[in-house]
This record gives C-alpha cells, sequence and structure tokens, in this order.
C-alpha cells in the first residue's frame, strides 16, 4: 500500500508542475521518433531555462469585439531563469517574414539577447513588449535605460479564428502572471499561454516542447507556438496522416481561411558562438519541412536560438573568455534540432484538445486512436 501511495504521490506530483492533467505525449502513443530525449523531454532540460504560461479562455457564442470569446495567452521562456540578468549569446533567423519578433535588430547587432523571450498573440505584441518593460523597471527602478530589457523580445501567431483577437485582452497583469509562473522541470502543452487559440494543419495546435541529449554530454531544447499548415500536407513520422485524415476541419460560419505561422525557440548548454548559433537557426526548417510546413505567403515562421553556456558572454568590462565548439564537431546539433522541431510540433498537437471560440468556430483536436491507425497502416508505429 505505501508503495502504491508513493508512485501515484509522484505521477500526481509531476503533472501538478507541468500545471495541467495527465496527458499522453507523442512517444506515449507510440509515434517514433530519432534521438534520446531529456528528463523532461522538453526545453527545460537546458539547465536553467524556465517557462511560464498565462492562458485566458472566457466566454462562448458570438463575438463582441472587447468582450471575447476569449481563447488567448502568454508564454514565456527565460534562458537562465526569471532571477538572472545575464546576456546570452543567441541569433535569429526567418523563413517567411509574415510576422513579428521585436528586439532582433540588437539581437542581430550585438550577437547577446539579455532579456526573456515572449509569446502571444499578433495583437498583443505591444501590450507584452511594454509590460515586460514594466516587470523589469519595478525590479531595478533606477537602472534607466537598458539595451536588454528596454529592446525585449516578444513573438506571435495569428488566434483570430478562435479569438477575439481586436478585443485586446492580454493586460499587463497577464505577462506579469506568465513571467512570475516560469519555472524549471515540466511544460503545460497545447492549448495553454500563447498557444491557447492556436490552429496547426486545420487541427488543434499550440504549445509544444521536446529535447535531445547528444553523445558529447551536451543538450538541445526547443519550444514552438504552432499554428501553421495546411492539412493534406500533414506528415507524422513520415506517414500521410492528413490524406489519412482528411475529415474534421475547422467548422466556421465563414470560411476557414489558412493564417498561420510557427515560432520556435531552441535553446543548447553547450558553447556556441553568434554565428553558430544562427547555423542552427536555419535548421529549424527542416523539422518544420517534414511535418509538411510550406512557409506559405501569410505565414510569419521565426526562429531564435540561444547559448546558456560562455558566462563571460555579456560581460562589461575588459576582455572577455569564451569557448566555441569547433564548426567541424558541429553536425550533431544540426540534426538534433531538426529532430527536437518536429518532436514539439507533434507534442503541441497530441496535448491540444478541442476548442471552440468567437462564433461557434471549432478547431479539432487530432484523433488519438486514428493517428496511431495511420501509423500501424504504414508500420510506423513503436511498440
Amino acid at each position: 500500500m505505501t508503495k502504491l501511495l508513493f508512485l501515484t504521490a509522484v505521477f500526481f506530483c509531476a503533472y501538478s508542475l507541468s500545471g495541467q492533467t495527465a496527458k499522453p505525449r507523442a512517444r506515449d502513443l507510440g509515434i517514433p521518433f530519432n534521438g534520446i530525449p531529456g528528463k523532461f523531454n522538453a526545453i527545460t532540460d537546458v539547465m536553467g531555462v524556465e517557462v511560464g504560461h498565462k492562458t485566458l479562455i472566457e466566454g462562448d457564442g458570438k463575438l463582441v469585439v472587447g468582450k471575447g470569446p476569449v481563447r488567448t495567452g502568454v508564454t514565456a521562456i527565460f534562458p537562465k531563469g526569471k532571477n538572472s540578468l545575464e546576456r546570452v549569446f543567441a541569433a535569429w533567423y526567418t523563413l517567411n517574414g509574415n510576422g513579428e519578433m521585436t528586439g532582433t535588430t540588437w539581437l542581430e547587432e550585438s550577437g547577446c539577447l539579455g532579456s526573456p523571450i515572449l509569446i502571444t498573440n499578433t495583437h498583443s505584441v505591444g501590450t507584452v513588449r511594454d509590460a515586460v518593460i514594466q516587470w523589469y523597471v519595478d525590479k531595478m527602478p533606477r537602472s534607466g535605460y537598458s539595451g536588454d530589457f528596454s529592446l525585449p523580445v516578444v513573438a506571435e501567431t495569428w488566434d483570430g479564428f478562435l479569438n477575439d483577437i481586436n478585443g485586446f485582452h492580454v493586460r499587463k497583469e497577464d505577462v506579469f502572471d506568465a513571467m512570475n509562473s516560469a519555472s524549471t522541470g515540466p511544460v503545460a502543452e497545447g492549448n495553454v499561454g500563447g498557444g491557447t487559440g492556436m490552429v496547426v494543419h486545420q487541427f488543434k495546435g499550440g504549445i509544444g516542447t521536446a529535447s535531445r541529449k547528444l553523445e558529447n554530454g551536451y543538450t538541445v531544447g526547443a519550444l514552438v507556438q504552432a499554428n501553421y499548415g495546411s492539412r493534406t500536407q500533414l506528415t507524422i513520422a513520415g506517414v500521410p496522416v492528413g490524406k489519412e485524415i482528411p475529415d474534421l476541419l475547422p467548422q466556421a460560419g465563414r470560411k476557414y481561411e489558412d493564417q498561420g505561422s510557427i515560432i520556435v525557440v531552441v535553446a543548447t548548454d553547450a558553447p556556441l558562438l553568434p554565428h553558430q548559433l544562427k547555423r542552427l537557426a536555419k535548421r529549424i526548417p527542416l523539422g518544420i519541412g517534414v511535418m509538411g510546413g510550406r512557409g506559405g505567403d501569410s505565414s510569419g515562421d521565426i526562429f531564435i536560438v540561444f547559448s546558456t553556456a560562455n558566462a563571460e558572454a555579456g560581460k562589461l568590462k575588459g576582455i572577455a573568455t569564451v569557448q566555441m565548439i569547433p564548426n567541424e564537431n558541429i553536425n550533431p546539433f544540426f540534426g538534433a534540432v531538426a529532430e527536437v522541431v518536429e518532436e514539439s510540433i507533434v507534442n503541441a498537437m497530441i496535448a491540444a484538445e478541442t476548442m471552440e471560440g468567437i462564433d461557434g468556430n471549432k478547431v479539432y483536436a487530432i484523433p488519438h486512436d486514428r493517428l496511431q491507425a495511420a501509423l500501424k497502416k504504414y508500420n510506423r508505429l513503436k511498440n
């Protein structure tokens, strides 16, 4: 009896930390992936990284701008935790630029990231950006201008099919809640945070994460806000799932239009310099591509990669001493980036739940049983 109670407590604790009830993830369904994940199979497997969400779900029925229904939120990622002011080396890249990620001009110029990364809906970027600055001003009221938190990184994807996006429901206090709740450990996925109202391959999408432990001892982790893609191109583990499950398309009083985008955050503890991190960022589309993403004209596919190594990356005086992995040894990181992005997107789909939003618009979650049947049909279901 004691052993049973202990196991139950461990199970409950694990999912309480993640902020969600017990749900299967992609690997639990037998979906095969290459590589070995970290302890949590999450971006938080990179030591120091913390993630927090604020989810806003309110109201049903007919859209009344400013009143709802509300299906949105904010997700915050801190490279070295919310109590750290350390800069880290970073780089960004865009596959298709119909989207926004603030702070990238200084990021490109300096090669450093000195703020958290926040993700929300398209029309809340300004509110979130200002709130990040206020959060730091409240902590350091005499610091004045900072090229770091004064130019924070805030990214977005469009959730206007389910959410009253013109109602501007994300408030400063919601951003504070997401930032203050950031923690290590398991990460909630699916209809949470910035991913609350998102759609991927015309199934319910949202937040997903994954990680890889490399043979050289380093870790690569990713977090995605997935909101892109057509059904016909959806491919999982090499299987044309979109063609096997052609129904359960988004329902609406008007024609559904794919206005999709994807934001990807990749973290590593490997000592890589900004130009090398840019090379990793350019491999992110490979993980999206195997899923069937094509970076369409209306898609904002924007990516950021950072390294938590090199403690002197933000040194202000004297000579900074930094390390780097030789370019000749970077190939394992390229492969890991593609793998974690692919699995993060699938995890987002598996965790997401069917959602109804404005005007009764409805997006279905991918049915787990039919997905498994499709994988089995092509001999891709892992025993």
